[in-house]
C-alpha cells in the first residue's frame, strides 16, 4: 500500500519518490467518481502527467493499493510546515465544525505515530468506544416472541389458538427484553468491523478487536442497511452523542457531500472542502463567543434571490440567483451583520490598500448590503500560522454609510484565544458592547 502527503495546492511526483503511473491513475479516477470532484476531479487532484496536483480539499483520497492524505495549507507561497502540526489543526478544525469532541485524542495519537489523518481518526474512535463500553452499554428493552413452556409476558391468544391449538405444552408468549441490540450499537459494531480492515496500526488493531468481542451479542447489520434514522440520543446516552457523530464521520461519510462510492473496497476517501471547514469552525466560535448576547449566529441562511420580474408600478420579488450569506447576525428578528469567511491570506503588504482582496467578493458584499438591508459586512480570512492577526480594516461603500471590514482570525491558535478574537471582531463591528 503506498501513501503519500501533500499540501493543499501541492504537487506529488509520477515515478521516483511518489506514485507509479498506475497508482495516480486510479487516484485521478478516485476523485472523478467522487461528488467533490468535479466533472473532471480537479476540484481534488488534477494530472499533470509528470505529477498530481492536489485541490482546495482536505482529508484522504483512497485507491485500490495506494492512498494520499491532503493536508491543509492557506499560504500557497509558504514552506510546507511540520506535517504532524497540520494534521493536529486539522483535526481541530474538524473537532469543532462537527462537534466530535475528540479533545486531547488528537495530540495523544499523532504522538504515537500515527502515519496520517485516517488512521488517526480511527485511533481516536476506538480508544473513546473502548473507554465508554467498558463503563456499560446502553441497553432497551425490545419487544420478543418465543414459544416456551411456562408463560413469560403475555400470551399472543391468536398464535396459540392457531399454530398451538393441539400443542398444550407450549405457550406462545410476548415479552419485553433488556437488551442491548439496539441501533445505537449496531451502527458502533458497523464501524468497528469496517475500520479494523483499514487500520495498519497494530495497536489499533487490538484495540477493535477488543470491542469486537465487548460487542459480540449486537447483530452484524451490513453498512448498506444501518438503522441511522432509528437512533435515538436522549438523556440515558447522552455520553455516545460525539462517538455517534464520529461513526457517521467515518462510516457514512455524509457530511457537505462528502460521501464517496460507498460499495469501495479499497478504503475510505475522506475529504472536507477547507472553505466549508473554516466556515463551520468559525460558526461555533462565534457561537460560544456571543452566547447570553441576545445575537444568534446563522450559518448559510438568508436565501433571498438578487432579480426578479421588472414592473414600474411595484417592488420587484425576486427568484432568481439566489444568496446564502456565510454567517448572519440577528439581534430580535433583524439582521445586523453579515461574515463571509475566505480560505486564503490577505496581501502582507501593507501599502497595498485592497489587500489582496478579490473584487468578486467585494461585489458580492455590496449584494449582501442591498438584498438584506444590513450596514455591517466583514471579509474574514485565516491568519497566517504563527502571525499575529493583522488588525481589522474597515472601508465604506460609495455613496452609503455600510461598513465592510476586513478581519483575520488565526484558527491555529489556542481555542480560548481564537473565540476571544473572534468576540473582539464582532465587538468592532459595533453589534454589541465589550463581551
Amino acid at each position: 500500500m503506498t501513501h503519500r502527503s501533500v499540501s493543499e495546492w501541492g504537487r506529488v511526483p509520477i515515478g521516483a519518490q511518489g506514485f507509479t503511473a498506475e497508482e495516480a491513475d486510479a487516484l485521478v479516477a478516485a476523485a472523478r467518481m467522487h461528488p467533490l470532484g468535479g466533472e473532471d476531479g480537479a476540484g481534488i487532484l488534477s494530472d499533470h502527467r509528470h505529477y498530481l496536483r492536489a485541490g482546495q480539499m482536505v482529508g484522504v483520497l483512497a485507491a485500490p493499493g495506494c492512498s494520499l492524505e491532503i493536508l491543509p495549507k492557506v499560504d500557497r507561497d509558504a514552506p510546507d510546515e511540520d506535517a504532524p502540526s497540520v494534521r493536529r489543526r486539522l483535526i481541530g478544525l474538524l473537532d469543532l465544525a462537527l462537534g466530535l469532541e475528540i479533545g486531547a485524542g488528537a495530540s495523544a495519537s499523532i504522538g504515537r505515530g500515527a502515519e496520517n489523518l485516517l488512521e488517526i481518526l480511527i485511533r481516536i474512535f476506538a480508544e473513546r468506544l473502548l473507554a465508554e463500553a467498558r463503563c456499560g452499554l446502553p441497553r432497551r428493552y425490545l419487544p420478543h416472541e418465543e414459544d416456551l413452556s411456562v408463560v413469560r409476558g403475555r400470551i399472543d391468544l391468536v398464535r396459540q389458538f392457531t399454530h398451538h391449538a393441539v400443542r398444550p405444552d407450549r405457550l406462545a408468549c410476548r415479552y419485553d427484553q433488556l437488551s442491548s441490540d439496539i441501533p445505537l450499537l449496531q451502527i458502533m459494531k458497523a464501524a468497528v468491523r469496517t475500520l479494523r480492515g483499514l487500520s495498519r496500526s497494530p495497536e489499533t488493531q487490538r484495540l477493535l478487536d477488543e470491542l469486537r468481542f465487548l460487542l459480540a451479542d449486537v447483530r452484524d447489520i451490513p453498512l448498506s442497511a444501518l438503522p441511522w434514522d432509528r437512533v435515538r440520543i436522549d438523556r440515558t446516552n447522552r455520553r455516545w452523542e460525539s462517538l455517534h457523530a464520529m461513526a457517521s464521520l467515518l462510516v457514512r461519510r455524509d457530511w457537505q457531500a462528502t460521501g464517496h462510492d460507498r460499495h469501495a473496497q479499497h478504503g475510505i476517501s475522506l475529504l472536507f472542502p477547507m472553505n466549508d471547514l473554516f466556515e463551520a469552525s468559525v460558526a461555533t466560535l462565534l457561537r460560544r463567543a456571543l452566547a447570553g448576547s441576545g445575537i444568534e449566529v446563522v450559518a448559510q441562511g438568508g436565501l433571498r434571490y438578487c432579480l426578479g420580474d421588472w414592473s414600474a408600478d411595484e417592488d420587484c420579488s425576486g427568484d432568481l440567483f439566489q444568496t446564502r450569506p456565510d454567517l448572519m447576525f440577528r439581534r430580535g428578528g433583524e439582521i445586523v451583520a453579515i461574515i463571509d469567511t475566505k480560505w486564503k491570506c490577505l496581501a502582507a503588504d501593507p501599502l497595498d490598500r485592497k489587500r489582496g482582496v478579490s473584487q468578486a467578493d467585494v461585489y458580492q458584499m455590496m449584494a449582501y448590503a442591498r438584498l438584506y438591508r444590513c450596514d455591517r459586512l466583514m471579509l474574514l480570512y485565516p491568519a497566517r500560522p504563527g502571525t499575529p492577526p493583522a488588525s481589522i480594516s474597515r472601508f465604506g461603500l460609495d455613496g452609503g454609510r455600510e461598513m465592510l471590514a476586513l478581519g483575520e482570525v488565526d484558527l491555529a491558535s489556542a481555542l480560548p484565544e481564537a473565540q476571544r478574537r473572534l468576540a473582539g471582531l464582532v465587538e468592532q463591528l459595533s453589534l454589541v458592547p465589550a463581551l
